[in-house]
């Protein structure tokens, strides 16, 4: 739980930049703000990084459950509308 809080933190570090910027017109904020959201792409990828890790070894401990069968596919054909006769 550490991760989503300090992904919390981060985005509420960026308030007042993200203010500044687009209220006040204040381009260090903006450079500020870029450079936040960039720190906060690098965690997100490493948090979905875990998850999908930690997904595949609880996977590994449990039976793989088994796909449902798959229905077969109607032809083509039966799938298009009859064309509308014309009067």
């Amino acid at each position: 739980m550490s991760n989503f809080s300090q992904l919390k933190d981060l985005v509420m570090s960026l308030e007042a930049d993200f203010e500044k910027f687009y209220d006040k017109g204040n381009s260090a904020a903006g450079t500020r703000v870029r450079k936040g959201m960039q720190e906060l792409k690098n965690m997100a990828q490493t948090i979905r990084t875990e998850v999908q890790n930690a997904k595949n070894t609880a996977g590994e401990a449990a039976p793989a459950k088994a796909a449902p069968a798959a229905k077969k596919a109607a032809p083509a054909a039966a799938k298009k509308a009859a064309p509308a006769k014309k009067k």
